[in-house]
């Protein structure tokens, strides 16, 4: 499932709504792109500062999966947090007005899609492409900016 259709998803859009008229993901899911997107650019290395801490976690078979071709490999909040720590997960926190939990979860849900999204074609981002990727999360949200 692409970056797009799991916001279609997490606004509650069924494949019996496409292109319905005002159709569009929920503002938390917008939001939370937004603020992940944000968290990933402000990383020492960005993507790929993300990607090699997943790696030093032991998790590297997971972000690999992330992209890669193929089905994305679940995390689990808990690793997000243990994995990025208080700081990163604390500013989407802070971004999108929840818990720290909350938002690993969030994290946890849409950083596999960001980087499978930046990894299209199976080959690791190399760091450029958020700013797409925020251009094209505003334009789905109907030109409201993410974060």
């Amino acid at each position: 499932m692409g970056l797009f259709e799991a916001l279609e998803q997490a606004a509650g859009l069924t494949t019996a709504t496409p292109g319905a008229a005002g159709a569009s993901p929920s503002a938390t899911a917008v939001a939370a792109v937004g603020a992940v997107v944000k968290m990933v650019q402000a990383q020492p290395g960005g993507v790929t500062g993300v990607i090699q801490r997943f790696e030093s976690a032991g998790l590297g078979g997971v972000v690999g999966s992330w992209v890669g071709a193929g089905a994305n490999q679940n995390v689990s909040p808990q690793q997000v947090q243990s994995t990025l720590g208080a700081g990163p997960v604390g500013q989407v926190a802070q971004d999108l007005g929840v818990s720290h939990d909350e938002a690993a979860g969030h994290i946890a849900q849409f950083l596999p899609l960001i980087l499978g999204h930046l990894g299209a074609g199976g080959q690791s981002p190399t760091g450029g492409g958020l700013a797409e990727l925020a251009g094209l999360v505003s334009t789905f949200a109907g030109g409201k900016a993410p974060g």
